[in-house]
């Protein structure tokens, strides 16, 4: 299979750009309360989803989860979502992925897709409430940048789009749909400005943070309700190189937006369970499902570092500037999200 994992969400999302260096992740239930670090990574996180390029017509399968007459399958506070719309999103969702569609990850994806699709509906209603309009040249533009960023031509894309039953009205719809989201974000949050004892506190810490064993670390978070799979998603995870894409796109993690990347994260940061399993692995190598709090994760170690004999650079102002700001904006959208779904009324049919 051809892999084509070039992005369009950077330069439609320009706050959602990973910076040069990365962040530990903010503080949660698995830090014990350690603060957050600032270090220079590579390779840079993927972006977030939900529009990767698409992947070459090889070995190409039409996956239609729900056959027979077209029917309602939930609201969203009054907007319908019917079979064609999954069953429509769930072919995209294989065709930008490459992620196979089998027995290890037919639920995860109808899940996934399921959720994307209400997420796509209560953005769409934010950005009415916010008056904000995407016109078709808006979207035109976008498809452009997309064909432009992947190194493919308009046609070429129509001719993905229709081997592999994916509707072009709705690839534009999805594309609308991130255009409307960014502008609500966007005119929302840019009160929430990096001040300068901010980025002061980022690179001291980054300095006293130089001094600790590190790994870095990508995961993939799924409640246990939900892996009913995960020893068989584990093997995928070990013959498929692209831990990141899965993680952007299974994990339940505030991480899955970067790919489920955690930066670069110190001996002892993460609860013992977690750190132990972490601390046997290889660069490269990824590690059995743990239970940890009612939910399995997986982690993969990119690198790791030894303060004795290895040397990280040390960000730079701007570059801490920049991170600082992407994790305001990021915070913001992933709160307002989550305020949406709260408020809203779904209902969902069998």
């Amino acid at each position: 299979m051809t892999k084509i994992m070039l992005i369009v969400f950077c330069a439609l999302y320009p706050f959602a750009a990973a910076a040069q260096f990365a962040a530990g992740y903010a503080p949660d239930e698995r830090q014990n309360g350690a603060p957050s670090s600032v270090f220079r990574q590579q390779p840079q996180p993927p972006a977030p989803e939900p529009m990767p390029a698409p992947r070459e017509p090889e070995n190409i399968q039409k996956p239609t989860p729900y056959t027979g007459t077209l029917r309602i399958l939930a609201r969203v506070n009054g907007d319908i979502i019917t079979t064609e719309d999954i069953n429509n999103r769930v072919r995209a969702f294989c065709m930008t992925t490459g992620i196979p569609y089998n027995r290890q990850t037919k639920l995860l994806i109808i899940n996934k897709v399921m959720q994307n699709t209400i997420d796509e509906k209560l953005k769409l209603q934010e950005a009415a409430r916010n008056q904000v309009e995407i016109s078709r040249q808006d979207v035109d533009n976008a498809v452009k940048v997309f064909c432009q960023n992947n190194n493919i031509s308009p046609e070429k894309l129509k001719q993905m789009l229709e081997q592999f039953g994916v509707s072009e009205d709705v690839f534009r719809e999805q594309l609308k749909t991130d255009l409307s989201w960014i502008r609500v974000v966007q005119r929302n949050s840019m009160n929430e400005t990096v001040t300068q004892p901010e980025i002061e506190n980022a690179l001291a810490l980054a300095r006293r943070d130089m001094s600790k064993p590190k790994f870095m670390v990508a995961e993939i978070v799924i409640p246990a309700k939900d892996a009913k799979n995960i020893s068989e998603l584990t093997d995928n995870l070990r013959r498929d190189p692209r831990f990141e894409l899965y993680a952007a796109q299974f994990s339940q993690s505030p991480s899955s937006s970067s790919g489920g990347n955690l930066g670069w994260v110190s001996d002892g940061q993460l609860p013992a369970p977690l750190n132990e399993a972490v601390k046997k692995l290889a660069p490269g190598e990824v590690s059995e499902p743990i239970l940890y709090n009612g939910s399995y994760y997986i982690y993969k170690v990119e690198r790791t570092f030894d303060p004795a004999k290895d040397k990280l650079p040390e960000p730079s102002a701007k570059e801490a500037a920049s991170l600082l700001q992407n994790r305001k904006n990021e915070r913001f959208a992933e709160k307002r999200m989550q305020e949406l779904r709260q408020q809203a009324t779904i209902e969902l049919k069998e």
